[in-house]
């Protein structure tokens, strides 16, 4: 793509990304069905605006790929594809509760051009341009200060609606740093928290691009460190979670969930068994 595309491709984003805030603020929930389990909710809200950026973005991108969370898709690995996630937190969405978001990003093979994540509930959009930094409603968008993970927040998901494995050592070893671990329903602004100053430092145990892509890039373009399992920095993890932090809690953060997920492979049915008895309401949250 060239520059001027790439303009014109975020432009249309941020369009789509605002579009899809009032309509998840004007949806009113009158049927919910399931998808691969009954925590695996879908809405009419999630098809429907799935189905329109697919027919904007094909309508002025047709030689893009697109992989989207209700239709599926397959990426391309040599030319641009689209990744959406029209409405992340669907459990929130049909439970009244308002946490939700519209994530959208391009990308060629592993390197992301741009992304767009709204949060409908608070009225905001952020985004970024690859090298040129993020935004919040337009103004530029920095990473905070945060120095000790002690008396602040890191956020988590579920996976699926089940802790994932070190789920348990992780809210230990964060408890024992006087530090709080929140579960909130949306991977999308999960990652997105530290840039925006949610807390210092948050973690999904599965990167999905569909999910976490526009987030990611647009924390590390406030400035928030992003690091895969391994330890190394990696806007789009091929296997494996991702952890983003402030960048003065990053090392600390990163210790904290590896040593927690080494804990659990030690000992795998045993961790299982204390994460259940640690989240018994695991099964309320996706």
């Amino acid at each position: 793509m060239n520059r001027d595309d790439i303009i014109d491709a975020h432009a249309m984003a941020l369009e789509l990304g605002a579009w899809a805030s009032g309509e998840t603020r004007a949806y009113r929930v009158t049927d919910v069905a399931t998808k691969a389990h009954p925590a695996d909710l879908v809405t009419e809200l999630d098809r429907g605006i799935e189905r329109h950026v697919r027919a904007v973005v094909g309508a002025r991108f047709p030689e893009h790929a697109f992989v989207g969370e209700e239709y599926g898709g397959t990426a391309a690995p040599d030319r641009p594809t689209w990744y959406l996630d029209p409405v992340d937190g669907t459990t929130n969405l049909a439970n009244g509760v308002p946490w939700t978001s519209f994530s959208l990003a391009l990308a060629i093979g592993d390197r992301p051009l741009l992304g767009v994540v709204a949060d409908p509930w608070r009225g905001i959009v952020f985004d970024a341009l690859a090298g040129e930094g993020a935004r919040r409603n337009g103004e530029p968008l920095l990473v905070g200060d945060t120095a000790v993970l002690q008396g602040g927040v890191v956020s988590t998901e579920l996976a699926g609606h089940e802790p994932w494995l070190g789920m348990h050592e992780f809210s230990r070893a964060l408890t024992e740093r006087f530090c709080t671990l929140r579960v909130m329903g949306s991977g999308t602004l999960t990652l997105l928290g530290p840039a925006a100053g949610r807390g210092s430092a948050a973690v999904v145990h599965r990167f999905s691009p569909i999910d976490h892509l526009a987030a990611v890039l647009i924390a590390h373009e406030a400035g928030a460190v992003v690091l895969d399992e391994q330890g190394s920095r990696s806007l789009f993890p091929r296997t494996g979670g991702v952890l983003v932090a402030a960048p003065r809690v990053a090392d600390e953060a990163f210790s904290v969930w590896a040593h927690a997920r080494a804990l659990a492979a030690s000992a795998p049915e045993s961790a299982a068994a204390s994460s259940h008895a640690q989240f018994p309401e695991a099964a309320t949250h996706v």
